[in-house]
């Protein structure tokens, strides 16, 4: 009689088999540093991987205004936001996240994951369809995956593509179209002018994830629709509080009406435990600062700039066009050994593969933030040189 199987055997397979293809991943442990740096596996390193475009995180203000929220509202929130766990601090961050967006309301969320897996869900229903761009976020994919509706994912930014598919579902109850206003990985800007002028021809509902575009392009730094001048065409936006604003957390921005209906059908945001009022407080400060401060943004795009062509000048290929810069290293092994070959000179930039990225298109996600110094950006880009001969990648 056979023996029973080892729970681990599976484990073992599955790990040696992604190792086998170079696509086995670890976590890198940081300890903070000064401002754009860290210790990262215990090595000094200046951090070129992080969302923290504005270099809010540290923030004097945000410490500040977190601190008194320790002191007065205590660790956590203790509950759900329908039992007891919507306290005074989080409808000040709804109400001023709204004033910011400039939409009627605002709705927490404890991350941008769980607001799109939970967004979709709420909102789609069989007969409905979601039209999603083929680079859409993981947290869009499995979102769209976990509603009811019809899933069509159109040719990343193909806005014929995406007219035809539309047209070709004119039948559905409800279309609701989804983008990006910056990829994550590609760090390219979606077409929103156009997009929101065919869902308004189509009568489709328009939703746009602003993820790692707010804070950082549009009046005030409202993001990638306030950029393209189509705020009132959007059904909702999502942003999140983790990446220019250096906190936590997520938001959704419409009407009270959807905030309502939001709160009512949402199961990421009713069966959960509310953010911590301390990082909402942390949060509330971020939002100002990043209204009030123009000059963080402008220095994250001249950084930004500036180590792109530095990129470009030293034989790199650099897509997007954002603060996000994808160094195109196309196959797992290369792009790791890169990855490390920086590291040991002192520069720390995580390699990006699949499944993140396609296969094929393995890249150094490269993000500058207004943190960094000339100086800094420098040094990376020497780095970057040795390393890359170091590889082979460069002469």
């Amino acid at each position: 009689m056979a023996g029973s199987p080892d729970p681990e055997d599976f484990l073992a397979e599955a790990l040696h088999d992604l190792e086998v293809r170079g696509l086995r991943r670890t976590l890198r442990c940081l300890e903070p540093g000064a401002e754009g740096t860290a210790r990262v596996d215990g090595r000094p390193a200046l951090v070129l991987a992080s969302n923290d475009y504005l270099g809010l995180a540290g923030h004097p203000r945000l410490i500040k205004a977190a601190r008194e929220a320790l002191e007065t509202h205590g660790c956590g929130a203790t509950a759900s936001r329908l039992i007891a766990g919507t306290w005074d601090l989080h409808l000040a961050l709804e109400a001023e996240l709204a004033r910011f967006m400039g939409c009627e309301a605002a709705l927490l969320f404890n991350s941008g994951y769980t607001a799109n897996v939970g967004l979709f869900q709420a909102l789609a229903d069989r007969g409905d369809c979601l039209f999603s761009d083929a680079l859409n976020h993981a947290s869009i994919i499995d979102g769209c995956r976990l509603s009811r509706a019809e899933v069509v994912v159109y040719p990343h930014r193909d806005v014929d593509a995406l007219a035809r598919l539309l047209r070709e579902r004119r039948g559905a109850r409800r279309r609701f179209v989804v983008t990006e206003g910056i990829f994550s990985m590609d760090g390219d800007a979606a077409p929103l002018a156009a997009i929101a002028k065919l869902a308004r021809r189509e009568h489709a509902f328009l939703i746009v994830d602003e993820a790692h575009a707010l804070g950082v392009i549009g009046p005030d730094g409202r993001g990638a629709c306030a950029a393209a001048g189509v705020e009132a065409e959007a059904f909702l936006r999502l942003g999140t509080l983790g990446k220019a604003l250096g906190c936590f957390g997520a938001f959704v921005a419409g009407s009270r009406r959807l905030r309502e209906f939001l709160i009512n059908r949402c199961r990421s945001l009713i069966f959960t435990t509310a953010l911590p009022p301390v990082v909402v407080a942390a949060c509330r400060e971020a939002v100002r600062v990043a209204a009030e401060q123009p000059g963080l943004r402008e220095r994250l795009w001249t950084n930004a700039r500036y180590l792109r062509a530095g990129l470009e000048g030293l034989g790199y290929t650099v897509g997007g066009g954002s603060q996000i810069l994808p160094v195109m290293t196309y196959e797992p092994g290369v792009t790791m050994a890169l990855s490390e070959a920086l590291l040991e000179r002192g520069v720390y930039v995580q390699g990006i593969r699949p499944p993140t990225v396609p296969p094929g298109s393995c890249r150094l996600r490269v993000t500058p933030t207004a943190a960094h110094m000339r100086a800094d950006l420098d040094r990376a880009l020497a780095a970057f040189a040795a390393a890359g001969r170091a590889v082979g990648l460069l002469r």
